[in-house]
């Protein structure tokens, strides 16, 4: 009878912790939303601060640069260590140095001001999206791809809404406002330390699940470290490219089709908000058809409409930056789980170098480009950027990888 007993448990408990808990993923995904609406307010005063202290493109570039290193380099190494030793209530402590990072910016009266509020916001950034990452894997179940989209929508939807605020709060009421966005890092705070409580409380269970759901890829070594290889470099294509649209589309359509910074701005939103609707859809897609398509059709697949967007009207050019949009960000959910499941029980190293790369090659295109655009113009930029994305013909190398029914 206990035999029996002990046997239904275990059947109830596996399927227990194959299911998805939504309730943990739509808050992480609520805190990215509010966390990202924060960081994309950087980018969308760019004219303001520009004006506000006569930089030049380079200068702006070096904003970027400082955020996205701040943001980048800690990531891994956060990652690495809460693997080892679980830190249930850094992700609050994370928005925290947020929270201070939006309060100086809201006050600095030089340059060098502005870089050390930017840097860090980048610092909450680097401890956020590892452990965050980390949690939705963990109340995942089987359905990882969809976690992953659920999580980074929530991102990607507070990029979009952080440069309409910005145009329509901060622009018209000057840099001072910006201090009303610490509620949205307030709020933040206590909905992490609500998902921080459940995480203390499931961490030694979900991480038991974790290993005993695994599906093991029997992949040597060298394939491991050349597939990881591949998916750097196909993160670098797709965010050296987001780089040039995030950082500088304003300008490209000031200068180029001489609209207002407030009308730059809704154009810029069009592209953010379809980089939400296409992550959505990549990580449910990878989770039934597999996630190296995924991967072939986002990165390869917006190249003929990179190519088409240096030469298109104002019109088409509307258009075409809302299918790049939700074609290159379908591609993100499926590059960080492909590269979990090649890198099993390092959850959180992975999140941080994938989080942490992408981060980097944000910073370092924005400075480069903006070098570039200061050379030259930033039209010719747009024509140099359309190219990368052929760099996912390197897909093809990926092997294929188990995946578990959903």
């Amino acid at each position: 009878m206990n035999r029996n007993k002990a046997t239904g448990l275990t059947v109830s408990m596996e399927r227990v912790t194959q299911q998805t808990v939504f309730p943990i993923l739509f808050a992480i995904s609520f805190s990215h939303l509010l966390n990202d609406t924060i960081q994309s307010i950087i980018p969308a005063i760019y004219p303001q601060l520009k004006e506000s202290f006569s930089l030049n493109f380079v200068q702006i570039g070096l904003i970027t640069l400082t955020f996205q290193l701040t943001a980048s380099l800690l990531q891994p190494l956060v990652g690495l260590y809460t693997d080892k030793k679980p830190q249930p209530f850094s992700l609050a402590v994370g928005m925290a140095f947020t929270l201070a990072g939006l309060v100086l910016l809201s006050g600095v009266e030089s340059f060098y001001g502005v870089l050390l509020s930017v840097g860090l916001i980048g610092v909450g950034s680097s401890v956020f999206h590892p452990e965050a990452s980390k949690v939705a894997y963990m109340a995942a179940g089987l359905r990882r791809g969809l976690a992953q989209s659920i999580f980074q929508v929530g991102g990607n939807a507070g990029s979009a809404i952080g440069p309409l605020l910005a145009a329509f709060i901060i622009l018209p009421h000057g840099r001072h406002s910006i201090l009303w966005f610490s509620t949205i890092a307030l709020l933040a705070i206590f909905v992490l330390w609500r998902v921080g409580l459940w995480y203390g409380a499931s961490y030694l269970h979900i991480a038991k699940k974790t290993k005993t759901i695994a599906i093991p890829h029997h992949l040597s070594k060298n394939k491991v470290t050349r597939s990881v290889v591949i998916l750097l470099l196909l993160i670098f294509s797709k965010y050296f490219y987001m780089a040039g649209i995030s950082s500088y589309f304003t300008f490209y359509v000031i200068d180029k089709f001489g609209v207002s910074i407030q009308q730059s701005q809704v154009y810029l939103f069009v592209f953010l908000a379809a980089v939400a609707a296409g992550t959505l859809a990549g990580g449910p897609i990878g989770d039934r058809f597999g996630r190296k398509y995924v991967i072939w059709g986002s990165i390869l697949g917006v190249a003929p409409f990179s190519l088409v967007l240096p030469y298109a009207s104002l019109f088409w050019t509307g258009i075409l930056i809302f299918i790049i949009g939700v074609i290159l960000a379908s591609a993100f959910s499926a590059i960080l789980v492909y590269a979990q499941e090649l890198l099993p029980g390092k959850v959180g190293m992975v999140s941080g170098l994938f989080f942490g790369f992408a981060f980097g090659m944000g910073g370092i295109g924005s400075a480069l480009l903006g070098k570039l655009a200061d050379i030259t113009s930033i039209e010719y930029v747009y024509k140099v950027c359309s190219f990368l994305p052929l760099i996912g013909l390197l897909t093809g190398f990926l092997p294929n990888l188990k995946q578990q029914k959903v």
